[in-house]
């Protein structure tokens, strides 16, 4: 529903006896403020308890955080008491955008992205002034600060975080999945392949190859071997100077931290403030996955005003969306719904969800991890000693089921040498570093100037790895862990590393139509470990069956081979064939065996010597892959999940408050029963019954501190000397801080 014309629309009476600002005069201000804190005036309409309020005055102290959003966080107020709360704080009055629509065009004037990021609704134009809703009034002043030229007077409404959402989303749902499916530019986008193109380039080159199998059966093999040892020897190389760079890390974190030990040097401390930190997870398809998860991440220990957590779930999704409906969630656990296009992955969900995140630093976590529970400090603490030009702090992947089977315990390994050994190695080194999937963390700007992720590429972190180098940014591994549940029965194994091998094909494709530019943009060390990194992986996978045939050597079995390798290089050529074969599987077990050295994976080790049986299933991956880049690009190979966690310890959420809010679906965000205040009569709310005295809030706390021990809420742990330093704090000091 599209709202009135400015002309038409009536003069709203923002308070009795303010007039509508001049149209001609500059940016129209606020009226003086009511001088009560805020937290008084919840008390006096009854919206809080006194050691609710007190506990949440004592995490204020502690953190840069407005006083609502502590109370929203941790479920003591709810949004529309808050809301009602804050018009009389800031002498305004609230609106309700479900019965009284926005103009749309005043949002396209600003953009979608950007309202919901600033969490503003521009709602009608009146006189000459401008009347925007935010749920954030004490930002609003820095926000006329960066609103476009010529955009005139505006006069601040206010209005709840989820109402503004729910309304950019029925007027520009269409613009919001457009812009999710085309935010990298399209000569980085796998979206801009030409499909023709590749099938007549695929059809000509098996064409080629099959004339030559027949007509030059020795060339072609020897050709093939030659790219496969000469891939093998870069990839092996890499790997070995990665491993070592991570032994030279290992031992000047173990030097610095000895010199800490004795005091001769001490821990840089986190001076500044704990910033505000989302994480969207993706679901699809999760009706087993989904009450877990909640349970694993009611384990993390970041302050919970601080925290925010997306779930981000398909419209197309009925199983998951089923599974949610009628779980209670905390308030710093909301639900995206990502409407149909046409194409259905989960990049073009995460961009979707981008413009709903509240925090300047954005992650990523899959439906089935266990992350850390300390890890959100440790992303914090991560970004905030790191150097302005890391844009990425990537954390370590383990799976909590390694002993379900073999395969479980042959992923285990090689995860394990992938996140502990290759990926610091190469991050060191100045290479590329190919993302994960999850435990990923972003500077929010950084990301956004990027376009965050290719909707059409299939292995999304990857590409975005790549892109974040060619823009000059830095990924740091950090030391904090995320578990997952291991895919480990073959059939779901193989489709799951055909899609990672198809977005490694499709990336280098996507990243070589320019080879000069990508050169320019790399450097030359990077270029080249690009080339070993993606088309050299992939040709390891595809040319496999060429270096194992060779095997058949050692049985004394004949080879096509034999006779054009000794007349090329003389009798040593099969010794030296072999040597690199030998060294190559000796460097990569002495580095998974010290990737599995710690507690948790040492009975893995008897199992490292049994790896290379492990390898032809991504053999078989990798000839898929190949077939669906020319039949089916996009097509998203999904993973199952909860399979093998029948072991795990169930798992349930905190307690949540009564007035904890049903999970809000696509068209009920802001749809909250009694929030139909709208333009609120303050004179009509000020008739509600006083609050006690400031004091008797301060004097209560044996109150406080019996539910701050039940609650268990992150920042009232050890709060004792706190709470007491409230209650003997100035009056004025204590009015600051209740809002």
């Amino acid at each position: 529903m599209i709202a009135k014309t400015a002309a038409t629309d009536l003069p709203v009476p923002i308070r009795p006896g303010v007039k509508v600002p001049d149209p001609g005069t500059e940016q129209a201000t606020l009226g003086p403020r009511d001088l009560r804190p805020l937290g008084q005036i919840l008390l006096e309409d009854g919206a809080v308890s006194h050691g609710d309020l007190l506990k949440a005055t004592v995490m204020r102290g502690r953190q840069n955080v407005p006083l609502g959003q502590i109370l929203l966080a941790q479920g003591w107020v709810t949004e529309e008491s808050l809301t009602r709360a804050l018009t009389r704080q800031w002498r305004t009055s609230a609106v309700d955008p479900l019965t009284m629509p926005p103009d749309s065009r005043l949002i396209d004037r600003l953009g979608p992205a950007f309202c919901l990021k600033n969490a503003i609704l521009p709602w009608r134009r009146v006189g000459g002034v401008t009347f925007i809703a935010t749920s954030r009034p004490e930002s609003f002043q820095t926000l006329q600060t960066i609103l476009p030229t010529g955009y005139g007077p505006v006069r601040m409404l206010l209005c709840s975080e989820s109402a503004i959402h729910q309304a950019i989303i029925s007027l520009r749902m269409t613009s919001l999945t457009r812009r999710a499916e085309t935010s990298v530019a399209a000569g980085e986008s796998c979206r801009s392949r030409n499909e023709g193109s590749i099938a007549r380039f695929t059809i000509l080159l098996l064409s080629a190859l099959a004339f030559l199998a027949v007509a030059a059966p020795v060339g072609l093999l020897s050709v093939l071997t030659g790219w496969a040892m000469l891939t093998l020897l870069a990839g092996t190389i890499l790997k070995l100077a990665a491993f070592k760079a991570v032994l030279r890390q290992k031992a000047e974190d173990a030097a610095d931290q000895t010199l800490i030990a004795t005091g001769l040097k001490t821990q840089p401390e986190m001076l500044t403030a704990l910033p505000v930190i989302s994480v969207m997870v993706p679901l699809f398809h999760e009706s087993d996955v989904a009450g877990k998860l909640l349970g694993r991440l009611a384990r993390l220990d970041y302050p919970r005003e601080l925290t925010d957590i997306l779930l981000v779930v398909e419209a197309t999704d009925p199983i998951t969306s089923a599974a949610l409906k009628g779980v209670r969630l905390p308030h710093w656990v909301r639900v995206v719904t990502v409407p149909p296009g046409p194409v259905q992955t989960k990049p073009r969900a995460l961009n979707y969800a981008l413009n709903f995140c509240r925090g300047d630093i954005v992650g990523v976590w899959d439906a089935e991890d266990r992350p850390d529970p300390d890890q959100l400090h440790k992303i914090a603490r991560g970004f905030a000693f790191a150097a302005p030009d890391v844009a990425c702090l990537q954390g370590q992947l383990d799976y909590f089921n390694p002993r379900s089977n073999w395969l479980a315990r042959c992923f285990t390994i090689e995860y394990a040498s992938w996140f502990r050994a290759n990926l610091p190695g190469i991050a060191k080194l100045g290479m590329i570093v190919p993302l994960g999937g999850t435990t990923l963390f972003f500077r929010r700007d950084v990301l956004e100037q990027l376009g965050g992720w290719d909707a059409w590429n299939v292995t999304e972190d990857a590409d975005l790895g790549v892109r974040l180098a060619r823009r000059g940014w830095r990924t740091e591994l950090v030391d904090t862990t995320t578990d997952e549940e291991a895919n480990c029965r073959a059939l779901p194994w193989i489709k799951q590393r055909s899609r990672w091998l198809k977005g490694y094909a499709m990336t280098w494709g996507v990243h070589m139509r320019q080879p000069r530019k990508l050169w320019q943009e790399l450097g030359p060390k990077r270029f080249i470990g690009f080339q070993i990194q993606f088309l050299g992986t992939i040709s390891q996978y595809l040319l496999a069956p060429v270096l194992w045939s060779f095997w058949a050597l050692s049985l004394g079995l004949p080879h096509l081979l034999r006779e054009p390798l000794a007349h090329l290089w003389g009798g040593n050529a099969i010794a030296m064939l072999f040597t690199l074969f030998v060294a190559s599987e000796l460097i990569g077990m002495a580095i998974n065996l010290w990737a599995v050295r710690g507690e948790k994976h040492r009975h893995l080790r008897i199992w490292v010597p049994l790896m290379h049986l492990y390898f032809p299933l991504g053999c078989l991956a990798g000839w898929k892959a190949i077939y669906e880049v020319v039949t089916n690009p996009f097509y998203w190979d999904k993973t199952a999940h909860g399979v093998f966690d029948e072991t795990e310890v169930a798992e349930t959420l905190v307690a949540v408050p009564d007035d904890a809010r049903i999970v809000p679906m696509l068209g009920d965000i802001g749809n909250t029963k009694g929030s139909s205040f709208v333009m609120a009569d303050i004179s009509a709310m000020e008739t509600a019954a006083p609050a006690p005295p400031l004091s008797v809030v301060e004097d209560d706390v044996a109150h406080a501190l019996a539910s701050a021990d039940a609650s268990g809420s992150d920042g009232v742990h050890h709060a004792v000397p706190q709470i007491k330093v409230v209650a003997d704090m100035p009056i004025g000091d204590r009015q600051r801080m209740l809002g």
